[in-house]
C-alpha cells in the first residue's frame, strides 16, 4: 500500500496537499480549474452536504475539498472518480478528468508539449541523457526518481504523465522530422536496472524505423567531438521560426536570433557527421541489446 493510499485511508489528506498540485492564479490553466471546482461544489451543495461530510464522505480532509472547489488545487482523476460515485452524477463529474488532462502537467512541461506538437523539425543531441520523446514509462520513472533533492513520489508519477502524453508526437499527420544524437553511454548505462534499459533500447529500436525518425548514436571513443561544450535542442516551426538551446552557449538560455540559431545548427550538423551513421545506430542498438 502506497503513503497515498494509506493517507486516504485514514482520513486524512491525499497526494493533492502534496508540491506539484497547486495552481498559480497567473497560470493560463487556473480558470479551467476554476471552472471545475465551481462544478464540483455546486453537485456537492446539490446534495445537501458539507464540505466536511463530502471530505469524509470520500476520504478527503475538508480542508482539501475547500482547496480544490475554489481552483487552488487540481482534481486528481481518482478524486473526481469518488466524488462521481458518492454524489451520483452518473459519469457527469468523472467526465471532468478530460478537461483537467493538460492541467495536470508542469507548465514548463505544457509549454514544451505546445512546441513540439507545432514543430515540424526538431534536432537534438543529448550529452548525458536520452530525449523525453524517446523514453519509455520505467526509463522516465527511474531518470524522475534518481533526482535530488528527492521529489515526493506524487511529483513523480505526475513528471512521467507529463513525459509520456508528449509521445503523442508520433502520431502527428504530416508528420514531423525528428533528429536524435545520443551518446554511447547512456545507452550502456542500466538506470533502472537491467530490464528498464533492454525495454528502453527496445523502444528506440521501434522509434528509429519510423520514416521521419533519424537516431545516430555517438562513439564513447571518438576522437573528435563537436558537442563538448553540452547538449543541444532546435525546434522549427511552420513559419520559418525556429527556437533553439544549448548548454554551452549563450549562458544556457533559449536562442530564436538567426545568427545563433545557426551556430547551433552548424554545431548539430557537425556532431551529426562525427555519429554513427543512422543504420550503423540501428545495428550497434540492436547488437548492444543481445548482451543486455
Amino acid at each position: 500500500m502506497t503513503t497515498e493510499t494509506t493517507a486516504d485511508a485514514a482520513g486524512t489528506t491525499d497526494g493533492c496537499d502534496e508540491d506539484g498540485w497547486d495552481v498559480a492564479p497567473d497560470d493560463e490553466i487556473a480558470s479551467v480549474v476554476e471552472m471545475a471546482g465551481g462544478q464540483l461544489k455546486a453537485w456537492r451543495v446539490g446534495a445537501g452536504l458539507r464540505a466536511g461530510e463530502f471530505g469524509a464522505l470520500i476520504g478527503y480532509g475538508e480542508d482539501l475539498v475547500h482547496k480544490v472547489e475554489r481552483g487552488a488545487r487540481i482534481a486528481r482523476p481518482e478524486y473526481l472518480d469518488k466524488a462521481d460515485k458518492a454524489l451520483g452524477a452518473g459519469g457527469k463529474i468523472a467526465a471532468l478528468k478530460k478537461e483537467l488532462a493538460e492541467a495536470r502537467y508542469p507548465k514548463k512541461v505544457r509549454d514544451l508539449a505546445r512546441m513540439e506538437a507545432q514543430a515540424v523539425e526538431i534536432l537534438f543531441y543529448g550529452s548525458h541523457d536520452l530525449h523525453g520523446l524517446l523514453q519509455t514509462k520505467q526509463y522516465a520513472h527511474a531518470l524522475i526518481s534518481m533526482r535530488q533533492p528527492a521529489y515526493p513520489m506524487d511529483e513523480v508519477e505526475r513528471g512521467v504523465a507529463a513525459r509520456i502524453a508528449r509521445h503523442g508526437i508520433f502520431e502527428r499527420s504530416p508528420a514531423p522530422t525528428l533528429s536524435f544524437v545520443l551518446e554511447e553511454v547512456t545507452l550502456r548505462r542500466p538506470l533502472g536496472g537491467r530490464l528498464v534499459l533492454r525495454q528502453q533500447l527496445e523502444r528506440l529500436l521501434e522509434v528509429g524505423e519510423l520514416c521521419n525518425v533519424t537516431i545516430q548514436v555517438m562513439p564513447t571513443d571518438t576522437e573528435e567531438h563537436a558537442g563538448i561544450d553540452g547538449g543541444i535542442q532546435v525546434l522549427k516551426f511552420p513559419d520559418g521560426s525556429a527556437v533553439g538551446r544549448s548548454e554551452g552557449a549563450y549562458n544556457g538560455r533559449p536562442v530564436s536570433d538567426p545568427k545563433q540559431l545557426r551556430i547551433l545548427e552548424l554545431r548539430y550538423g557537425m556532431i551529426r557527421s562525427q555519429a554513427l551513421k543512422p543504420w550503423e545506430s540501428m545495428v550497434y542498438i540492436r547488437d548492444l541489446l543481445g548482451v543486455t
